[in-house]
């Protein structure tokens, strides 16, 4: 768990990144850093998105989307979930055999997803727009 010594006034930024963790915070830096890596991967961002979007989704759903190798897919899966952006559930379902494996995405997943490169992606317009504006004022 990181600790915090000083924050700095809203609007400012520490000389150290690691102050600008809560000072309660329940994930280091480097582990925030580790989840935004693990999401920079094509198909580790292609799984994510899914699940944001889609909802809970088994392997064999993910499979289909996705058009991936079974030991691809359970790979990239094992990554996402080593760094909680997504969960791996299991569960019995009613007149089945055995269990039913599923993976949803976290709240460090969706947020992650949808305030980070889909964000990203959708600002596009407006980096263009801002990069345009500075251009003509030359």
């Amino acid at each position: 768990m990181a600790t915090n010594h000083t924050q700095a006034a809203p609007g400012e930024f520490p000389e150290d990144p690691e102050e600008l963790l809560p000072e309660e915070s329940v994930l280091s830096l480097d582990e925030y850093l580790a989840m935004h890596a693990a999401v920079g991967h094509r198909t580790r961002y292609e799984i994510l998105y899914r699940l944001v979007h889609g909802g809970d989704m088994s392997p064999k759903e993910l499979d289909e989307v996705i058009e991936i190798d079974d030991s691809t897919l359970h790979y990239h899966l094992n990554k996402l979930v080593d760094v909680g952006l997504v969960e791996k559930r299991q569960q019995t379902e009613r007149g089945q055999n055995g269990l039913y494996t599923y993976y949803r995405a976290t709240v460090f997943g969706e947020v992650t997803l949808t305030r980070g490169v889909d964000e990203l992606i959708r600002g596009e317009g407006d980096f263009d727009e801002m990069y345009n504006s500075s251009a003509d004022r030359q």
